[in-house]
C-alpha cells in the first residue's frame, strides 16, 4: 500500500479539497468497485459519464475522487482532486499503483487499421524463439511469456494494461508488444507507458463510427507518435502516404520499410505460392509460409523492429523463417477434393483488396475466386459499400453475408453494402443472411483447384446477434463441410 502524497506527484492537480492522506490498496473508474482505501476515478465514457456516480463512490467509502469538474455538493470526509483529463490521471495513477511496469520493459507498440495483430504477435513469438521473455497485448489474445489471458479490446483499460504489464515483470519479461488502436490514444488508455518503439502499417477507412472524420483518426494514430521521447524509435510504411505524417513532430529517430521505395529495411518478392513466399529482406533472402504483399510488408516491419532492438541479425532471419501465420488471418484449409479455403480477419475495404490481391497473383485463371464476406453492426458504416465493391472487383463470385450484426439488422447491413456493387456486376452477387449457410454455399459451388475466401470474422469463435454472443467459428463450418466431401 502506499499513502495518497505518492499517487498525487504523478499526476498534475488544478484543485484539491481536503487535505488528510490515506493509504490507498486501489484504484477504480467503475464505482460499483469502490470502497475503503480506493481511488475513485470519474472519466468520461462513451455511453456514461463518471461524474454522475462521485456521491455513490463517497457513500460506498472511497476516500479520494479524482475528477476533472467539482460536485456542487462538498463531502468532507473524501480527499477531492481536479485534473484537467481524468482519463489521463487514471493511466499515470495506476502506473504508480503497479509500481511503474513500463521503466522495467521494454515497449514496442504497432498502430495502422491493419496489420497490427499479425505484426505485434510475430515479434512476441520472435522474441521468445530467439530466448527473450516477452508479453503480448493483442487482439487475439494477451500473454505473459506462455500464460494466455483473454482479451475483449484490442487495448486494454488503463488499470487492465499497466496491471498486465506489472506482471509481466514479476514473471521476467524484458519485452512487450502490443497493438495500439486509434480508440486506446484518444481515450488515454496508454498514459503513463513509455514506449521503446513504435510502428505504423497503414491508415485507410475505419472506425469512423467513433473518429467521425478521417482527420480525427490520422490524428489520433498520429497522438502515439507525438507522445514519444527522443530514446525512441519510430518505424514507418512508406509505402503509405500518411507514413510521413505520422512522424512529423515527433522526437523519436525515425526509420522506414517498403516494397516500393527506398527505405531503411527494404522487402522483395522473389517468389509466391500458396504454400508460402521466397523473400529479400535487405539483402537476404528467406522462406516464409506466409502470403501476400501485405504480408511481406508486416515481416519486414517485425525484421526492422527485431534490428532496432538490437537482435542479432542472422538468429532474426533463421527464426523468422519459423514463424507461422496469425490465428486467422490468411489461415487455409485444404478438403480431399482440392478446395482451398483461406479465412481471414479482413474487416475494412483495405484489408479486403490485400488477401484478394494475395490469392489472385497465386490463383489460376481457370479457378474461380469465391468470396463470403459481411460487415458488423454497431460500426463504421461508410466503409461497407467500399468492402463490397472491392469483393466484387476482384473476386469470380461473391456471398454477402452477416457479421456480428450486433444491435442492427442482418438483412439491412447487407443492404448498404449492396449500394457499392454496380447494377451490371449483381449478377455475379448472392444475398445469404444465414452466415453458416452462406460459407456452406460457397464451398458447395466451388470445384476442383477453386478458392473460398471467408472474410471478416477471422480468429473470432463467435457471432453477436442482439447483445447475445453465439459460439461461431468459420473455421469449423468449413472443416466440418469439407468432411463430408
Amino acid at each position: 500500500m502506499k499513502d495518497l502524497h505518492q499517487y498525487i506527484s504523478a499526476i498534475q492537480v488544478v484543485s484539491q479539497n481536503g487535505s488528510h492522506n490515506p493509504m490507498i490498496s486501489g484504484i477504480t473508474f467503475d464505482s460499483r468497485q469502490s470502497g475503503p482505501g480506493i481511488i475513485f476515478v470519474a472519466t468520461r465514457g462513451t455511453k456514461t459519464d463518471g461524474h454522475s456516480f462521485i456521491e455513490q463512490a463517497i457513500k460506498a467509502g472511497s476516500p479520494v475522487v479524482v475528477c476533472e469538474t467539482l460536485p456542487v455538493v462538498d463531502f468532507p470526509e473524501a480527499v477531492i482532486i481536479q485534473v484537467a483529463d481524468s482519463a489521463d490521471a487514471l493511466g499515470k495513477l495506476a502506473a504508480v499503483h503497479y509500481d511503474f511496469p513500463a521503466d522495467n520493459l521494454k515497449i514496442v507498440g504497432v498502430t495502422g487499421t491493419n496489420g497490427k495483430t499479425t505484426i505485434a504477435t510475430l515479434l512476441y513469438k520472435l522474441a521468445l524463439e530467439m530466448g527473450y521473455k516477452a508479453g503480448l497485448c493483442s487482439t487475439v489474445a494477451n500473454f505473459v511469456n506462455q500464460k494466455r489471458i483473454e482479451t475483449s479490446h484490442t487495448t486494454p483499460d488503463a488499470l487492465t494494461l499497466q496491471k498486465l504489464m506489472h506482471e509481466m515483470v514479476n514473471d521476467g519479461c524484458e519485452y512487450c508488444f502490443m497493438e495500439v488502436s486509434s480508440h486506446a490514444v484518444d481515450q488515454k488508455r496508454i498514459a503513463g507507458l513509455r514506449f521503446q518503439g513504435a510502428i505504423f502499417t497503414n491508415l485507410t477507412h475505419d472506425h469512423l463510427d467513433y473518429h467521425k472524420t478521417f482527420d480525427a483518426y490520422l490524428k489520433a494514430k498520429k497522438g502515439f507518435f507525438d507522445g514519444l521521447d527522443k530514446q525512441a524509435f519510430s518505424l514507418i510504411n512508406l509505402d503509405d502516404k500518411n507514413g510521413k505524417v505520422m512522424v512529423q513532430n515527433s522526437a523519436a529517430q525515425n526509420y522506414t520499410y517498403s516494397l516500393r521505395e527506398m527505405a531503411d529495411f527494404r522487402v522483395k518478392i522473389i517468389e509466391s505460392l500458396f504454400e508460402g513466399m521466397h523473400l529479400e529482406i535487405n539483402g537476404n533472402e528467406i522462406w516464409t509460409p506466409f502470403i501476400g504483399r501485405f504480408n511481406a510488408s508486416n515481416l519486414t516491419a517485425v525484421y526492422g523492429s527485431a534490428i532496432l532492438l538490437d537482435w542479432n541479425v542472422q538468429e532474426i532471419l533463421v527464426n523468422l523463417s519459423k514463424l507461422n501465420p496469425v490465428d486467422g488471418r490468411f489461415e487455409t484449409i485444404r478438403s480431399n477434393t482440392g478446395i482451398t479455403a483461406v479465412v481471414d480477419y479482413a474487416h475494412t475495404p483495405d484489408a479486403i483488396q490485400n488477401v484478394l490481391e494475395a490469392i489472385n497473383q497465386i490463383r489460376r485463371p481457370e479457378n474461380e475466386l469465391i468470396t463470403v464476406v459481411g460487415a458488423g453492426g454497431d460500426r463504421d458504416p461508410f466503409k461497407r459499400p467500399l468492402m463490397a465493391a472491392e469483393a466484387v472487383k476482384a473476386s469470380t463470385r461473391v456471398i454477402l453475408t452477416s457479421d456480428n450484426p450486433r444491435s442492427e439488422d442482418p438483412e439491412s447491413i447487407i443492404a448498404q453494402m449492396m449500394e457499392g456493387v454496380d447494377f451490371k456486376d449483381r449478377i455475379k452477387v448472392l444475398s445469404i443472411t444465414n452466415r453458416r449457410e452462406a460459407i456452406r454455399t460457397a464451398c458447395s459451388i466451388a470445384k476442383k483447384g477453386d478458392i473460398v475466401l471467408v472474410a471478416g470474422k477471422g480468429h473470432e469463435t463467435y457471432q453477436e446477434i442482439k447483445g447475445i454472443k453465439h459460439h461461431f467459428d468459420d473455421r469449423e463450418i468449413i472443416r466440418e463441410f469439407f468432411e463430408q466431401l
